[in-house]
Formats: structure tokens, sequence, C-alpha cells
């Protein structure tokens, strides 16, 4: 039977779990939710890349991404940044879309799937 990693697990969620070759990623936030939705998804986006290098894979390998924002006329600006980040012919499979936070200073989560 194959390992299951689990990153940081609490009773609730794991940050990262680990599983035949494939890491799946909390929904991540802005650990700062003071920030516009620039400032949070730049938080969002490095929290990303922290995860999957704990796990031995980074952006260049994501499968697939679920993006929540609270406003979803936030979307071309959160996008000038997801686009600028992802490699050139890496843009995984995608949805975004509006959405009630749990913490009404959130402005953006992304939770991604990717491989090793």
């Amino acid at each position: 039977m194959s390992k299951i990693i689990r990153t940081e697990p609490n009773p609730i969620l794991s940050k990262a779990v680990e599983y035949h070759g494939f890491v799946f990623l909390q929904g991540c936030t802005a650990k700062d939710p003071s920030q516009d939705i620039k400032g949070q998804t730049a938080q969002v986006l490095a929290l990303i890349d922290e995860l999957l290098e704990i796990h031995g894979t980074d952006k260049t390998r994501i499968l697939q991404a679920q993006i929540w924002l609270k406003d979803i006329r936030d979307r071309d600006a959160m996008n000038s940044l997801w686009s600028a980040w992802l490699p050139k012919d890496g843009a995984p499979a995608r949805a975004c879309v509006e959405a009630n936070m749990a913490d009404p200073r959130l402005l953006v989560e992304i939770m991604v799937t990717c491989c090793k």
C-alpha cells in the first residue's frame, strides 16, 4: 500500500497531502488579510510555492487549480499576478468563482493539485 504523507495535519485539515506522486494542497489564504487583492494573492502564491517545495515539486507541475474570490470583480487584478506567476505555457485546468469566505477579511483562496 502506498504511503500517505500529511503536512501539518490538525483535526480539520492538513496543509498538504501527498499520495502516489500527487500533492493536494489545502485552500491557501493570506496570512495578512489587511492587504488588498494583489497583496493577498501574492501571499497565497508564495505559500503555494513553499508547500510544493516541501513536497519536492513546484508550480511547473500544477495540474488543477480552484480559486475562490470574495468579489468576482477582483478577478482581473488576481489574474494579473496569477498569470505572471505561472510558467510559460504551464496553465493548469482551473475554476474561479465568487464565494463567501470563512473570514470576511479574506479576498482570495487558492487550492491546487500537483504531481511530482
